[in-house]
């Protein structure tokens, strides 16, 4: 159990829930509709964590980051994947100085557009897994190792990556292991007929809008912290736990249609993301505590990417998103369910 947010933790919880609306106001003045992405964005953040967006060219995808980094007072970097990216184009290099008085040689350090706070990896499948790969350090350990020097980044930082689901031709798609570093699997959809006449109207004008920065790097710091420390009831844990569990078909007692639809479950990872993110939706929404429902509205984010669907439900059109919907209905939500149900993996109390 952890332990319960001391005085100060609940008054900067306060003043997260208002600086949080008053984001999303901002943000709002600039990105029509997209609540739930906002929503979703926001909460990835303060967990700690990345996020890779899916979704067709056109749908404000780059400015909603760039909003964000305007209202979060952060520095923002684009990084464009081509084909011939090369690591070095990410991290950084070291160069030859000559000083022209003594005429010796020094090595000099050129930081790449990694060093900021939010980067946005725009298109990531476009590019050789040797340059995917070089996001993998800075994601997890947060630093860049260039010519056997590490280089630390600074905090916060925040990946987050774009991908379009049309065109594959000449792409480089994720592998698992690095799709698991993603703490957010975003899809970000069309918007309504009221939001796109909005849209049109915003954006076929002369004015442009300026925003005010609501937090600063080391609020962001401050409150990523607070977030692991908002206490979790043990049943919660176990909700989350199971949510996890049930979709390994290598175990015994999953759901027949788990067996019948994936090929592959979710690892710890997904456990630990349902958690951390439920702990910073419930400190958004204003709460020192997590519930049931905190882990539901973050387990498709969590989970549509860690799941892998086998030959029979691509045959029958199941996405992830369809099985992860029917998990959420067998999986029981009351504490006392939790404890033993039948055809479901059982969790081990803590």
């Amino acid at each position: 159990m952890a332990d319960a947010p001391h005085a100060s933790d609940m008054e900067a919880i306060q003043k997260l829930k208002t600086a949080y609306d008053t984001l999303k106001k901002e943000m709002h003045r600039v990105i029509v509709g997209q609540d739930r992405v906002l929503d979703e964005l926001l909460t990835c953040i303060f967990s700690r964590g990345h996020a890779l967006l899916i979704g067709v060219p056109g749908l404000a995808k780059t400015l909603m980051v760039r909003t964000l980094a305007q209202t979060l007072s952060l520095s923002f970097n684009r990084i464009q994947f081509t084909p011939d990216l090369m690591p070095s184009d990410i991290t950084g290099t070291e160069v030859i100085d000559v000083d022209r008085a003594t005429g010796e040689r020094a090595l000099r350090f050129i930081k790449g557009p990694i060093f900021a706070n939010i980067i946005l990896a725009d298109e990531i499948n476009r590019t050789p897994p040797k340059t995917q790969a070089a996001l993998l350090e800075a994601m997890q350990e947060l630093q860049a190792t260039i010519g056997g020097k590490r280089h630390t980044l600074e905090q916060p930082f925040f990946v987050l990556a774009t991908q379009n689901p049309i065109e594959q031709e000449g792409t480089y798609p994720l592998p698992e292991a690095q799709l698991d570093r993603f703490m957010y699997n975003i899809m970000v959809g069309y918007p309504t007929e009221a939001e796109e006449l909005e849209i049109m109207q915003l954006t076929t004008s002369g004015f442009e809008t300026k925003l005010s920065q609501v937090l600063s790097g080391q609020d962001i710091v401050q409150l990523q912290q607070i977030v692991r420390r908002v206490p979790i009831a043990d049943h919660v844990i176990k909700y989350a736990m199971s949510l996890s569990r049930a979709t390994r078909v290598s175990q015994g007692g999953v759901p027949d249609f788990i067996k019948e639809w994936l090929q592959w479950g979710a690892g710890p990872r997904a456990s630990q993301y349902l958690i951390i993110g439920a702990k910073a939706r419930a400190v958004l929404l204003g709460r020192f505590y997590v519930t049931i429902e905190d882990i539901r509205s973050v387990a498709h984010p969590v989970l549509r990417h860690r799941i892998i669907t086998n030959f029979s439900a691509e045959a029958e059109g199941v996405t992830t998103d369809k099985i992860i919907d029917k998990l959420l209905e067998v999986i029981p939500a009351k504490e006392a369910d939790l404890e033993r149900q039948p055809g479901l993996p059982q969790v081990t109390s803590r």
